[in-house]
């Protein structure tokens, strides 16, 4: 138990923490003061086997509890390892407090071990980085890094803890006048101009062909329930980008579902395109308009006017010139929906019969299109009929990962949002390996939700250490690899671009039934299709991670728009 009154500097930190809400943080023992101190306020420390992977760990925790990770770490060698997950994070707009041993003031510019200038190391990665100087303020900097953390656009913060302030055994009175809980994000709330949410209300009324765009910033802003409810009584289709898959239930008859870059063959949105491409009106909500969410710019038409609504002003307008409702995604859709009752919505009650009958359609062409994948007996297995199978027995609340490359394109397109599922994807750098992690960090943030990841064999191979972790922590996190030894992605993209392919992208065979086995997790192998349901129904039931190992034919190519010409 920690003196509230008069303790260590390092105490002080864990007692910081605890009143924003922390109860476990990521990490590998340092700064070792500052780590013991937690454990003593009772906060627990989830461990992990290389920075990388808990870097990424703390984006899933992020995205899976609306809550602010903290992660720590040694200064040097590993701060640099911690630099992909925080990219990542800034990018993604997902938060994150990291508490970063340093060097004693006495050992700089000694060329001492590891010393690295550890605040250019994070310029370009993180929203903020600061030195603790003096021991008087260390809760004004731990709540300055978690109040940057959160609010905006949320990003990585990072704090530089020198040895001698933190190994200092000296009692320190505990500030008083410090007991806000900052630990959660959005922090602060701001709508858009009201004047500018009359003219897009008015807009969406009177246009011909309008649809709802959502990003991630609808999601991390909690906005599914204002988003369904628009939706439903104003009569509005919505579509989702990757990172927005999951804030509106794609079986409602107006949901367009997730498009951008894959909607290419057999696409559950591959109809949808004629639907987009009239569109005269679009409200983006909470979405970068990046290049995957617009098919390199291509999509969306040039000639529609635009509305956008995001919290990070140089977001709205970046690529498409619009209405700017610079605020909360959360807060702006509920002003817009009351003012949308002030206006005449006949338009939109009218058309809707016609719209719904034409998403109607599409999905019926999705079924038949994509029957012949879905519903295959081919050895080596359609990871498509894995999917298909895997789709009807997740639960309602089920959080489900796709880790980067054809992996988040499988599950875009062959695993349906419905209900309260929550999709969580590496799309802020999509790099290799991070899916993983973050179906981890998701688990050890809502232990009471299943969690399922979805991994290609490439990028599986940078994190499988990590096994070790779910095992001693009892993470029951279900990972399933596909397993073609191929880098898929790489590779049919060079075949669709240069008509042949680099030697890098084929790989030897990895048996990682026997790699789960030695972290002393369970493997099961799937290599025929009637494996499949036998082993789905055993991983989702057990009370401990389990590897899938599937055997999947290489050619299976998701379906991104630019490989949709590919002869396989």
């Amino acid at each position: 138990m920690i003196n509230k009154r008069m303790a260590t500097n390092a105490e002080r930190v864990a007692l910081s923490l605890k009143r924003h809400d922390v109860d476990v943080i990521f990490g590998m023992s340092n700064p070792v003061s500052i780590v013991l101190a937690c454990e003593k306020a009772g906060i627990k420390q989830v461990g992990y086997r290389s920075e990388n992977g808990g870097s990424y760990m703390t984006s899933g925790y992020a995205s899976a509890t609306g809550k602010i990770p903290v992660i720590t770490g040694q200064g040097g060698a590993a701060a640099v390892l911690l630099n992909a997950g925080f990219a990542e994070n800034l990018k993604a707009s997902l938060p994150v407090v990291a508490i970063l041993q340093e060097l004693s003031f006495s050992y700089y510019d000694r060329n001492a071990f590891q010393e690295i200038d550890m605040e250019k190391v994070f310029a370009g990665t993180t929203k903020w980085v600061k030195r603790i100087l003096s021991e008087e303020r260390i809760e004004d900097y731990i709540d300055m890094a978690f109040a940057i953390a959160g609010s905006g656009r949320p990003g990585p913060a990072v704090l530089l803890c020198p040895n001698n302030i933190f190994d200092d055994k000296n009692l320190y009175p505990v500030a008083k006048y410090r007991e806000a809980n900052l630990g959660y994000y959005p922090l602060d709330r701001a709508s858009a101009n009201y004047s500018k949410v009359q003219e897009a209300a008015k807009l969406l009324a009177e246009a011909e062909h309008p649809f709802i765009y959502c990003g991630g910033g609808a999601v991390s802003s909690g906005a599914h329930e204002i988003l369904r409810d628009i939706q439903e009584e104003h009569h509005m289709p919505i579509a989702t980008t990757p990172m927005g898959k999951g804030a509106v239930d794609e079986y409602h008859p107006l949901s367009m579902g997730t498009i951008g870059y894959v909607m290419g063959k057999r696409a559950w949105s591959a109809d949808i395109i004629p639907m987009v491409k009239r569109a005269d009106v679009i409200l983006l909500v909470g979405t970068r308009t990046n290049s995957n969410g617009t098919d390199n710019w291509e999509l969306l038409p040039k000639d529609a006017k635009y509305i956008h609504i995001d919290v990070d002003p140089i977001e709205i307008g970046r690529n498409y010139e619009s209405i700017r409702l610079n605020g909360d995604a959360k807060l702006t859709l509920e002003m817009l929906k009351k003012e949308m009752l002030n206006q005449n919505m006949d338009k939109r009650s009218n058309k809707r019969d016609d719209i719904e009958k034409e998403i109607s359609n599409s999905r019926e062409k999705y079924y038949e299109r994509s029957a012949d994948v879905r519903l295959s007996d081919d050895v080596p297995l359609r990871i498509e009929r894995f999917l298909d199978i895997l789709d009807k027995k997740l639960d309602e609340d089920h959080i489900i990962v796709g880790d980067a490359s054809f992996a988040s394109c499988w599950v875009m397109n062959y695993l349906r949002a419905t209900k309260n599922r929550k999709f969580i994807f590496p799309r802020g750098l999509a790099g290799l390996g991070w899916g993983y992690p973050m179906a981890i960090g998701a688990k050890v943030g809502a232990p009471d939700r299943k969690v399922f990841v979805l991994c290609g064999d490439a990028s599986f191979g940078y994190v499988w250490s990590e096994m070790e972790i779910c095992k001693r922590y009892g993470i029951n996190v279900v990972v399933a690899v596909i397993n073609n030894s191929s880098l898929g992605y790489q590779k049919w993209w060079e075949i669709d671009v240069f008509d042949e392919f680099t030697t890098a992208n084929d790989m030897g065979f990895v048996d990682h039934v026997k790699i789960a086995e030695a972290c002393g997790i369970k493997g099961i192998a799937v290599k025929k299709p009637e494996d499949i349901e036998p082993a789905i129904n055993e991983a989702l039931n057990a009370k401990e991670p389990v590897l899938l190992d599937l055997l999947v034919d290489e050619k299976c190519v998701a379906p991104v728009t630019s490989m949709s010409d590919l002869e396989i």
